[in-house]
């Protein structure tokens, strides 16, 4: 038998049981359950990173993903990055996209889906003044998506802006850099179940709230 025949009997044999716990009852608004499992989460020692969540855009034809973290929560899901950016630049062509947050270690997942815009200038602001002084300097760095020649290259970029910007004193907030809000029109909570009989809870947006159906694992 080949390493590579046994390999691929290895991965399909990968599987686990999931556990009891369920979703008998829930809440009509997605947001009060999205906030307890979220608290559940961070307060899941072998989770890093609770609000880690994978955002995913369209170009063209093409689906793109890839991890961002969750900044602020109000009625939408916000998060930043450099404007010019890849997945800045797939959203500005196709402002529809989806987040999922994989509680793997809860038997966990949620799914959003919607339309993302820019927030303000003001409010990305007075969050870049908030982050630690080497992640300000990395914001002015680095020319996310675009090719780089060498790692050193980088580095030699930090250590410019780190020079002009030196560590107490206030760093301006890049043109280039912002955050964007996700406003959902579905979210969808994931909960693993034994034998494979998940619960699947799905809320839709309309004109007079929230609509919120069980479907099928």
């Amino acid at each position: 038998m080949t390493s590579e025949k046994l390999e691929r009997e290895a991965i399909q044999a990968l599987r686990r049981s999931y556990g009891e716990v369920g979703l008998p009852e829930f809440s009509k608004d997605p947001f009060e359950l999205f906030h307890a499992w979220l608290k559940a989460a961070v307060e899941t020692p072998v989770i890093v990173e609770a609000n880690a969540m994978v955002l995913s855009t369209v170009d063209g034809n093409q689906p793109s993903s890839r991890t961002v973290l969750l900044k602020d929560l109000t009625d939408r899901f916000s998060f930043f990055t450099n404007y010019n950016s890849r997945k800045a630049g797939e959203m500005a062509k196709n402002p529809k996209v989806s987040l999922l947050f994989p509680w793997y270690a809860m038997e966990r997942q949620v799914i959003v889906f919607g339309s993302a815009k820019k927030i303000s200038a003001e409010a990305s602001h007075e969050y870049f003044q908030s982050r630690p002084w080497g992640s300000q300097i990395g914001a002015w760095s680095s020319e996310q998506s675009a090719d780089l020649d060498t790692r050193e290259d980088l580095e030699i970029r930090f250590k410019e802006f780190a020079e002009k910007y030196p560590e107490g004193t206030l760093v301006p907030t890049p043109p280039h850099w912002g955050g964007f809000e996700v406003v959902p029109t579905s979210i969808e909570f994931w909960q693993g179940r034994y034998s494979r009989l998940h619960d699947r809870v799905r809320y839709t947006a309309t004109p007079e709230g929230w609509n919120v159906k069980r479907v099928n694992p």
